[in-house]
């Protein structure tokens, strides 16, 4: 390797005294490739190693770094580890004592990638807010499912808030909002979004970027009085804050993948994680991200007295099975309202109806297709009526109860003929309406103990368990009058004793 001095020396040589490139290697005993790379390079020297350096730190681990990267291939694409992630559980699990930058540097070479440039913007408290849907991936019941991940983010403290759902629908995109603003403590007054189809209805023609916005989602908006804004088409940069946190929940709060058993459990878990990032100082902050939120607090909007009602809302008719049809799904109403025209609410986790004020049935919303989702008390006043179709009832047969009610209608069946029986069974049945299935069973049982199997046994059960237990005041010395002498005795003391009693 040539020396910065020999390189002046050779340029000298080259541009001063006219040597040639030949001469001058003969003279200073180098390649003429090396001359003339001198030439034209007078800097000092740039070292290259060939041999790797040594990680005595690092190096032990290394083969689980390679091991969780050459997993993430076959994860989902925006659940693998970062840098940072994989540090994290070098510490945690394997007890690694070494520095992040070192990581960082290890992962990077085995893993390169293109960085955008961004321009830093400040905010005010209170002032901004941004919005955005996301994916993720999560084992649920067993099976890897696919979810929405609805965020939000204050742009002056960064506090965040995630939330899943089963979808993007409207009715979604509102209870997030609503679950948001509630974390939050307040509204703020500009919201962010790209151009997403649940806000905006078309894209305008003309100077400057403007949108004709759904009449659903101007009525959400009225109701928080907040200030709608979306970014250009194509620039979803504007918004950074609530890109980077999609990615952000996905790659921290949601690796490895979370198993659970529900939306509810996953958002409890979602929840815990938004709060730890309290704790979090970002870069350039001199303060926590918990602590700037509660400056912010005090700016943002106040809360409505009521909340928004986050459904879709349409007009259905009953049949004359008592069903009313739902995005290809049946929900099942009472008899008494069996072809009647109906309000249907559909909420992310229910389906409520009702005529006029009044809430006829609500079922668990259904996401599949063709599906009869059916309450079996709907149909029980129309059973004792027609008590040969009991044992064919698709309400009936759908009903998984407790095994008691089997052995309670053998009882049944076994003291009165079929026919009474099966009504009586009904009647009981029907309890099911008034108190919880469990209560009610827990009564059979009972009944069944004292060999006493009829509807007004059951009831008396469920009617003496349900009452409070009586509170026994003694009358005390206090609380008695005093007693007149006989002759002393008249009506005003009978009135007195009476009023006190």
């Amino acid at each position: 390797m040539i020396r910065v001095d020999e390189k002046e020396r050779i340029r000298r040589a080259y541009f001063l005294q006219r040597k040639s490139i030949r001469q001058i290697a003969r003279e200073f005993h180098h390649s003429r490739r090396s001359v003339r790379k001198a030439i034209y390079d007078p800097g000092p020297p740039q070292y290259t190693r060939v041999v790797p350096t040594a990680k005595p730190v690092l190096g032990p681990f290394t083969a689980i770094i390679n091991e969780w990267l050459d997993e993430d291939l076959s994860s989902p694409k925006k659940q693998r580890h970062t840098a940072r992630r994989v540090y994290h559980r070098l510490v945690e699990e394997h007890g690694f004592e070494g520095g992040e930058s070192t990581v960082r540097c290890y992962v990077r070479q085995c893993r390169p990638r293109e960085r955008e440039v961004y321009l830093p913007l400040e905010y005010d408290p209170g002032s901004d807010a941004q919005c955005d849907f996301g994916t993720a991936y999560v084992v649920m019941k067993s099976k890897l499912e696919e979810v929405q991940l609805f965020c939000l983010r204050l742009c002056y403290s960064t506090r965040p808030f995630v939330m899943a759902f089963p979808h993007q629908k409207q009715e979604a995109f509102f209870e997030g909002h609503v679950a948001g603003f509630d974390f939050m403590g307040g509204v703020p007054g500009n919201i962010w979004y790209d151009n997403l189809s649940l806000a905006v209805k078309n894209l305008l023609k003309g100077k400057g970027h403007r949108v004709q916005e759904q009449e659903s989602f101007i009525g959400f908006r009225s109701h928080y009085l907040f200030q709608s804004q979306f970014c250009n088409v194509g620039e979803a940069h504007e918004k950074g804050l609530i890109e980077n946190l999609v990615g952000y929940a996905r790659r921290n709060f949601l690796v490895p993948v979370p198993e659970v058993s529900s939306f509810q459990e996953l958002n409890e878990l979602l929840l815990e994680r938004c709060l730890r990032e309290d704790q979090r100082r970002l870069r350039g902050k001199d303060k926590t991200v918990g602590e700037l939120w509660q400056e912010e607090k005090a700016k943002l909007l106040p809360l409505p007295k009521y909340a928004y009602p986050c459904c879709k809302v349409c007009g259905v008719r009953a049949n004359s099975l008592s069903l009313v049809t739902f995005q290809t799904n049946r929900y099942s109403v009472p008899i008494a309202h069996a072809y009647a025209k109906l309000i249907l609410r559909a909420f992310v986790d229910r389906v409520e109806l009702s005529a006029g004020e009044q809430v006829v049935a609500v079922h668990r919303r259904s996401y599949r297709r063709e599906e009869d989702i059916i309450n079996p008390l709907h149909y029980l006043p129309l059973l004792k009526e027609r008590l040969r179709a009991f044992p064919y009832a698709k309400a009936i047969r759908r009903w998984h109860w407790p095994e008691v009610f089997d052995r309670y209608l053998t009882a049944l069946r076994e003291r009165h003929q079929d026919g009474f029986a099966t009504r009586e069974f009904i009647r009981v049945l029907e309890l099911c309406s008034s108190y919880p299935e469990e209560k009610v069973a827990q009564a059979m049982d009972q009944a069944l103990a004292w060999h006493a199997s009829s509807f007004d046994v059951v009831n008396n059960i469920l009617r003496r368990d349900s009452l409070a237990e009586p509170i026994l005041l003694p009358l005390g010395a206090e609380r008695t009058p005093p007693c007149p002498r006989v002759e002393d005795r008249g009506l005003a003391h009978y009135s007195q004793l009476m009023g006190r009693m």
